[in-house]
C-alpha cells in the first residue's frame, strides 16, 4: 500500500517514521483508523467526534501504563511485551496534531500475537477473563479519580436510562408505537438500574481504574502458547467499578449467539462460559477485589447488558444515529437480543453469584 495515499507524510516524520515504508490497514476496530507501519509500529488517527479530547486519552493511557510496567517489572514479567508502548514524536509529545486537525499517535506492535473476535473454547474465554482480571488488579492502588473522564457517564445506567425516555418523548422516527413491549421491559427495570452507581455514591464501593471496552478483541493471544499477553485499547480507561468490566465481558462471552440474532432460541446465556470467564478473572484479581465487589460482580452483568440493550432501542428510536446497521431494524433486534440476556441472567442471578463465591473461595 502506498503509505501517503492513507497517512500524511508529515504524521510519519513527526514519529520519526521513514517516509517510504510497508503500510498496511488494520480491520477490526469500530471507531479509530489503524495501521501497521513498517511491520513494527501501530499508528491510529483518533476518531475525535467520538473522543473530544484525545490529548486527555493519552494522559490516562501515559498514568496507566506507567504502573502496569512497574507492576509486570515487580514479579518478573516482561513489560515490553505486556503492556502497550507509546512512542513519542521527535518532540517528545504523545500524539500528533497534523496540518488538517487530526490527531494521530503511535504504539509498537508485539510481535507473534493475534487477536480474536469470539473465542473458540472456554480456555480462551479463562484467558481473557485473566489477562482482564490482572489487568484490574495490576491497577489497584492507582488514583482513578484523577483519571479524565473520556465519555461523561459511558457507564451510567440511570443516564442511559433517560436517554431512552429522551427518545421515545421525541420519537423522531414515529417508531414508539413499535416498541411497546421493550419500553414495557426497559422502563420496569428502571429501579434496578441504580443499584449500582447507588452503592458507588454510598461509598459500598470503591472506584477503580477500568478498561470500559473489554471485549475479546482487545486482548492479545500468543501465536504458539494461545496464552494471552496483552490488553490492548485503551482509549476508554476511565474511573468506574470492577463490575463493569466483568459485565462487558460476560455480555458478549458468555453468551451462545452474536448480539444480532434474531432467532432468540439461539440466543442463551451459558453458565458454562460464565464459569470459565468467572475463574479466569478471579484467578488474578480475586484477592484485590472487596467482598462487596464480589457479592455484585454478576449484578455488573446484568447491568452491562441492560444498558446496551436500552442504548440500542433508543438508537432505534432517535433513527439510527449512533451504531452502524445494516438494516431498518437492525437497533430493535439487538435490543430484543440483550434483554433476552437480561430476563435470563434475572433468572440464573443464583446460580451466577455461586459460580463466584466457588472461583473466589469463599
Amino acid at each position: 500500500m502506498d503509505n501517503l495515499s492513507v497517512i500524511p507524510k508529515e504524521v510519519l516524520e513527526a514519529f520519526g517514521l521513514p517516509a517510504e515504508c510497508p503500510v498496511s490497514v488494520l480491520h477490526g476496530g469500530h471507531i479509530n483508523d489503524t495501521y501497521l507501519v513498517n511491520e513494527k509500529y501501530v499508528l491510529q488517527r483518533i476518531n475525535t467526534f467520538v473522543f473530544a479530547h484525545p490529548a486527555h486519552i493519552m494522559d490516562n493511557m501515559l498514568g496507566v501504563t506507567r504502573q502496569l510496567r512497574e507492576r509486570v517489572l515487580q514479579r518478573g514479567g516482561d513489560p515490553d511485551r505486556e503492556i502497550l508502548q507509546v512512542v513519542s514524536t521527535a518532540a517528545g509529545q504523545p500524539g500528533f496534531t497534523d496540518s488538517q486537525g487530526q490527531y494521530w499517535r503511535c504504539t509498537l506492535c508485539i510481535p507473534g500475537t493475534d487477536s480474536f473476535e469470539t473465542p473458540d473454547s472456554p480456555q480462551m474465554l479463562w484467558e481473557a477473563g485473566r489477562a482482564f482480571g490482572e489487568f484490574q488488579a495490576m491497577l489497584t492502588g492507582y488514583p482513578a479519580a484523577t483519571l479524565h473522564e473520556i465519555i461523561p457517564n459511558f457507564h451510567n445506567t440511570p443516564a442511559r436510562v433517560q436517554q431512552l425516555k429522551d427518545a421515545a418523548a421525541a420519537d423522531p422516527k414515529g417508531r414508539l408505537a413499535e416498541v411497546g413491549p421493550e419500553m414495557d421491559f426497559a422502563l420496569s427495570r428502571q429501579e434496578e438500574a441504580g443499584f449500582l452507581a447507588g452503592m458507588l455514591e454510598k461509598g459500598q464501593l470503591p472506584l477503580r481504574v477500568t478498561h470500559n471496552d473489554t471485549k475479546m478483541s482487545n486482548i492479545l493471544f500468543d501465536h504458539k502458547t494461545k496464552k494471552a499477553v496483552c490488553v490492548i485499547d485503551l482509549d476508554t480507561v476511565m474511573p468506574g467499578l470492577a463490575a463493569f468490566d466483568f459485565g462487558d465481558s460476560i455480555r458478549a462471552g458468555a453468551s451462545t449467539a452474536a448480539e444480532d440474532e434474531t432467532d432468540l432460541s439461539k440466543v442463551k446465556f451459558d453458565l458454562e462460559l460464565y464459569r470459565a470467564y468467572t475463574q479466569g478473572f478471579l484467578s488474578a484479581a480475586g484477592s484485590a477485589l472487596t467482598p462487596a465487589e464480589l457479592e455484585t460482580l454478576p449484578d455488573g452483568a446484568w447491568a452491562m447488558t441492560f444498558e446496551v440493550g436500552i442504548r440500542f432501542l433508543a438508537d432505534y428510536l432517535n433513527g439510527d444515529v449512533y451504531f452502524r446497521t445494516a438494516y431498518p431494524q437492525h437497533n430493535l433486534d439487538r435490543a430484543r437480543n440483550q434483554f433476552h440476556l437480561v430476563k435470563q441472567m434475572e433468572d440464573l442471578r443464583r446460580e451466577m453469584g455461586q459460580i463466584v463465591k466457588e472461583a473466589a473461595g469463599i
